[in-house]
């Protein structure tokens, strides 16, 4: 990967709309030396997905979660059991397998405070494995992104 990758992935991360011809012109490449690079980003994995960024609020997900989660058992079936439930969960935006205090810190999206106590019910109090959980509400959405570069 060069300096050209480098910039490519700095724009595409930001709009992944741009085209190939926006790109060249912005950093000084053909459209089919940016489609070359852009392919090779993308096999190898460096490019895991493009994808839209929803606005919550606009789509009725009013309220955001923090959420720690403290499981009882950390066996590899228990923990994959876990994230398993968490993949298919749609109120789960971000899952992630951590250390210090909870074993797991969830971002979950829901309508209303109403919806979060049905998710928790489901996915937390009628779940054995979980020891205890901490929520904290999102006041402001001050930064969201998953930009790297």
């Amino acid at each position: 990967m060069d300096e050209k990758d480098l910039q490519i992935l700095r724009l595409v991360q930001s709009n992944a709309q741009l085209t190939a011809e926006a790109l060249g012109h912005e950093i000084g490449l053909s459209a089919p030396a940016v489609q070359k690079r852009l392919k090779k980003l993308r096999e190898t994995g460096v490019i895991e997905k493009e994808i839209a960024v929803l606005s919550p609020t606009k789509l009725g997900r009013e309220l955001t979660v923090i959420v720690g989660v403290v499981l009882e058992r950390e066996s590899r079936m228990h923990l994959d059991s876990f994230k398993r439930r968490m993949r298919q969960a749609k109120e789960v935006q971000q899952c992630y397998y951590s250390t210090g205090e909870a074993d797991f810190i969830l971002v979950v999206t829901v309508a209303d405070i109403k919806e979060y106590e049905a998710f928790t019910q489901e996915y937390f109090f009628d779940e054995s494995n979980v020891g205890r959980f901490t929520s904290s509400v999102v006041m402001d959405r001050v930064k969201v992104s998953l930009d790297i570069l």
